[in-house]
């Protein structure tokens, strides 16, 4: 399967001192180059792996000046597995919850020419499920639906997972340098991905918890994460329904959009306007707004429909 196939990981290293060496030292034989970014790791993970790599010439040690976050960490890898001639690279994180056994089963699609990028799907296994925190569960599926919509891969049942590979070809089309740096990294992906019509395949992977921190700020993603949600799903509507294509999801979008709004506002206004004057609203006041309403949400189902019909098979 691996034939003729030069195979890459990345591991993305930031506060990882209690656990990057046994990563590391997971990792299968067949791997041909482990790339280490050391993302100015406050705890030196880059001298972990620096130590490793002298007995260990597949390790590559690329250290930050300053901290990227997960994202750049992530671009910086991917470039150099590009310089490397990788054909299939694999991201990992630095905190052991990413199983390597399963390695094989993700780069599997990739390596038979049925995808183009595979990650991992943590909700197939009920009993790894039992083992996720009750809150990151709850907030996953939370996330995991206005990941789906946001990107366009509705099919795909764990899209918060960072547990991926890419093919080479896959990701010499993508301007690394546009990737989000932060958290937003992984959707960001699946965006540009979808807009070029890539094939994402998921791959039951259990997830591992043990006694790894966390360096995501709930807060921050929570402020965050519904803005850049936003600006992502504009970015993939104007790109793939206007400019690239244009089509009838196209039409219903553009013509229940405003008739939705105008129905909402126009509906929401009237009714204050009316409430505080004590006065009834006239019939034909109410239809101007719920007709619109009714209308436009229609349209709106219609265009998601095609939407998920198209994601990339």
């Amino acid at each position: 399967m691996y034939k003729n196939q030069i195979i890459g990981v990345v591991i993305p290293a930031y506060n990882a001192n209690k656990h990057l060496r046994q990563v590391i030292e997971g990792l299968p034989e067949f791997i041909d180059h482990i790339i280490v970014v050391d993302d100015q790791c406050p705890q030196n993970s880059g001298e972990i792996a620096g130590k490793m790599a002298e007995s260990d010439q597949r390790i590559v040690v690329i250290r930050h000046t300053e901290n990227k976050g997960v994202g750049g960490a992530m671009v910086t890898g991917y470039k150099k597995a590009l310089e490397l001639k990788c054909d299939i690279i694999v991201k990992m994180d630095s905190d052991d919850q990413m199983d390597p056994a399963y390695i094989p089963d993700l780069i599997k699609p990739i390596a038979k020419g049925k995808a183009g990028y595979a990650k991992g799907n943590r909700f197939v296994d009920f009993t790894a499920l039992r083992s996720m925190p009750r809150f990151r569960l709850i907030g996953n599926s939370a996330l995991s639906f206005m990941v789906k919509a946001c990107s366009g891969y509705w099919n795909m049942m764990d899209p918060t997972n960072g547990y991926t590979a890419i093919s080479r070809k896959v990701l010499e089309k993508i301007n690394l340098d546009k990737l989000s740096n932060r958290y937003f990294f992984e959707t960001d992906m699946l965006i540009r991905l979808n807009i070029q019509n890539t094939v994402v395949r998921d791959v039951p992977i259990p997830a591992r918890y043990g006694d790894e921190e966390s360096s995501l700020s709930i807060r921050n993603t929570l402020l965050r994460f519904p803005v850049l949600l936003l600006k992502g799903l504009t970015k993939r509507f104007i790109l793939k329904y206007l400019i690239y294509d244009f089509n009838m999801a196209s039409v219903y979008t553009l013509t229940g959009m405003p008739m939705l709004l105008w129905g909402l506002f126009f509906g929401l206004y009237k009714w204050i306007e009316n409430s505080v004057n004590n006065v009834a609203t006239p019939t034909g006041t109410i239809m101007l707004s719920v007709l619109p309403l009714i209308l436009g949400t229609q349209f709106i189902i219609a265009a998601i429909n095609i939407d998920i019909n198209s994601t990339p098979k």
